[in-house]
């Protein structure tokens, strides 16, 4: 269980996020279009996991918008945003923004990808919801990168998560 804080009020998460050097675990997320994407989906490419809580707060639209940005520089890199929000929440913000370089993924059935990388928010306001992490993996699937954003109102270390690929 990784404690972080909201506002500076201490929340928890379900787990510890998965090691650096260890493979991403397969994944079924629904996209905007309603469809299901896999790990499979995005086999051979690196891969940048933008996780949020919520794409209608600031400082999640602030990283997808960054994210949408780096990712139209990228080699062979996908960069994933997902989110417990609805695909249709999601399809509304990036029509409204003009975003195109980022794949949105939800997590909204179940949870089940916050529950398997232990980054889902177990009290507090947010039960239930992601908490803000970035996780990048290389070309096999291999986590080169973890962050787990100790502040949840914080942004993540854009830098640092794409200087490793």
């Amino acid at each position: 269980m990784a404690s972080i804080t909201l506002g500076g009020n201490p929340i928890n998460t379900a787990g510890e996020l998965p090691k650096v050097g260890t493979k991403l675990a397969d994944f079924k997320l629904v996209k905007n279009d309603l469809s299901v994407a896999s790990l499979s989906d995005f086999s051979g490419k690196k891969l940048v996991l933008n996780i949020f809580p919520s794409i209608d707060t600031g400082t999640c639209a602030t990283s997808v918008r960054k994210f949408n940005e780096a990712a139209a520089k990228l080699d062979n890199t996908a960069v994933l945003c997902i989110s417990r929000d609805l695909p249709f929440a999601q399809k509304r913000f990036c029509g409204a923004e003009g975003i195109e370089n980022v794949v949105n993924l939800s997590d909204f059935q179940e949870g089940s990808f916050g529950k398997t990388n232990g980054l889902e928010i177990v009290d507090g306001p947010l039960a239930g919801l992601h908490s803000r992490v970035l996780i990048v993996t290389d070309a096999d699937g291999t986590i080169l990168h973890t962050e787990q954003v100790a502040e949840i109102a914080n942004e993540p270390n854009y830098e640092a998560a794409l200087a490793v690929l």
